[in-house]
């Protein structure tokens, strides 16, 4: 008899101990579904938290950093892809005049998606010091780099836009929404 009362009270202080123990990584979970859900995209913004395998430990601020910081790798990314590509155009031997130019638009466009990093970059430090305002301006200006690499095809009529690079800004613009719907949270909190 005594062995059952020692095996339930080893059952109940096991549960005990397991619901203190899991009882942060919910609460974890519910701050980052709480904070995406007032993003405007809400599946990109979980996902992307829960990548992040610092993400459980964050606060609200640290989740704007995670999704800042990952604004940052997809903008260098595209850049370095885009050099790729220059790289790749450099090595053909036509010289047309929508060559030259395509040539002349993919170099601005890597050069656009490295100030969109760095404008992100620059985020970072505002949101270290809550200067939410400027974090803001920051993050407009990373997707507004983007737009402007889009209209610089627009400008050159023989000038296909490239719909892997449609795609990546598309995906940055999305990850900024994001970041800003944090930002927003955290500004209201």
């Amino acid at each position: 008899m005594s062995q059952v009362h020692c095996s339930l009270l080893f059952a109940a202080l096991s549960a005990v101990f397991l619901s203190l123990h899991l009882w942060p990584v919910a609460a974890e979970a519910d701050l980052i579904a709480k904070t995406c859900q007032n993003t405007k995209f809400p599946n990109l913004c979980v996902s992307s938290l829960n990548s992040d395998p610092t993400s459980p430990n964050a606060d609200t601020k640290g989740l704007a950093v995670i999704m800042v910081e990952i604004g940052v790798a997809n903008a260098t990314a595209t850049s370095s892809y885009l050099s790729s590509q220059l790289q790749f155009l450099y090595n053909k031997t036509v010289s047309s005049k929508n060559m030259l130019m395509m040539k002349k638009v993919i170099k601005e466009c890597a050069d656009k998606y490295l100030y969109a990093s760095n404008a992100l970059k620059a985020s970072l430090e505002d949101l270290t010091e809550e200067n939410y305002d400027y974090a803001f301006m920051h993050i407009s200006a990373a997707v507004d780099y983007p737009n402007a690499c889009h209209n610089g095809f627009k400008r050159n009529k023989g000038l296909v836009y490239p719909s892997e690079l449609a795609h990546r800004e598309n995906g940055l613009k999305h990850i900024c929404d994001v970041i800003s719907g944090i930002v927003d949270f955290l500004v209201g909190e």
